[in-house]
């Protein structure tokens, strides 16, 4: 067994653009959920919004990366409106059921053949790299060490994704601050006694709808600048994903989805390449395929258990968990 190899491929997770692209998008969740107390599951449509609106402008439009990831922050900040209108006076689990359909329905957009021309369907988008890797201010060579060795390509996505990340923490913890982020703690704790002080809370829900949204297509814009954009990537496991590191951080926090994600993935990868290693030492009675599927079990029961004896999450205050009912 090689644990070198190992630890190299897990300790890889903590900067890897995945992990911190799950960061972003969870931010937005935080946003949503932690702060406004909407039950949104349909994070995977924004974070397709992004990354497609992103591609789509670069590759068929010809536009600048820069520009294109405007367009998709603004595609993500339009199917918040339209999703809100009709969902945000819904209850809790009405507005859970409807957000992840609106997802399945975007996803589905991009699989269908009717829009091949802009989205080439089932197949997804590539080759919209070279004007942000143009734009790359590292010059060739390697850099980092250890499992955080990489090229001048990688340096300047992690970068790049990490400048985003920081933004974003930067605005929830200052709107959380602000009376606009205090107002949404109160409809999240009670919007009825909100709506008596005279307060337009469906306003608010909306803002804040937008306002993850957007953080939320940020991460799928990092997600796919290593690679490529693929609808079979924004199923509903990738929302699922999402709650898992929120609840692990904390839903109420500003660093919570941060840390969640890093220990989501990390402990993710040790278990991806940990079980296999022990199928095939023969210390696990069943075949390696099998133990990389033992991971998402054991991640499902280590979520159950943290639910049921600190909902809060790592760096959360229970006190901030009582509008969850």
């Amino acid at each position: 067994m090689d644990w070198g190899a190992i630890l190299s491929n897990t300790l890889g997770y903590i900067l890897s653009p995945v992990t911190i692209a799950y960061a972003l998008a969870a931010t937005g969740l935080a946003v949503h959920f932690g702060y406004a107390g909407l039950l949104n599951f349909g994070m995977a449509g924004f974070m397709a919004l992004g990354g497609y609106g992103y591609a789509i402008s670069v590759l068929s439009f010809g536009i600048p990366w820069w520009l294109g990831m405007i367009i998709g922050l603004l595609a993500a900040a339009v199917f918040a409106l339209i999703l809100g209108i009709p969902t945000l006076r819904l209850r809790a689990d009405y507005l859970a059921i409807v957000t992840i359909a609106a997802a399945e329905i975007v996803r589905l957009l991009f699989t269908t053949q009717v829009f091949d021309e802009f989205t080439n369907s089932a197949d997804g988008l590539g080759g919209y790299h070279a004007s942000f890797r143009a734009a790359n201010p590292f010059p060739p060579g390697q850099y980092g060490f250890g499992p955080w060795q990489s090229n001048e390509t990688v340096l300047w996505t992690r970068v790049f994704g990490l400048g985003m990340l920081a933004i974003a923490i930067l605005l929830v913890w200052s709107l959380m601050r602000s009376p606009w982020g205090r107002v949404l703690k109160g409809i999240r704790e009670d919007e009825d006694a909100v709506r008596s002080l005279g307060k337009n809370v469906f306003a608010y829900k909306m803002q804040a709808l937008v306002v993850g949204g957007v953080i939320g297509a940020m991460g799928g814009i990092v997600y796919v600048l290593p690679s490529a954009v693929v609808p079979s990537s924004y199923t509903t496991a990738l929302t699922f994903f999402l709650w898992t590191i929120l609840l692990l951080g904390g839903a109420a926090t500003v660093l919570g989805p941060t840390l969640g994600a890093v220990i989501f993935w990390v402990v993710l990868a040790l278990l991806g390449n940990l079980l296999p290693e022990l199928a095939d030492a023969g210390i696990l009675p069943m075949s390696s395929i099998q133990a990389g599927t033992l991971r998402y079990i054991l991640v499902g029961v280590a979520l159950m258990v943290l639910v049921i004896f600190r909902p809060q999450g790592i760096l959360g205050d229970k006190r901030e968990m009582t509008f969850v009912k």
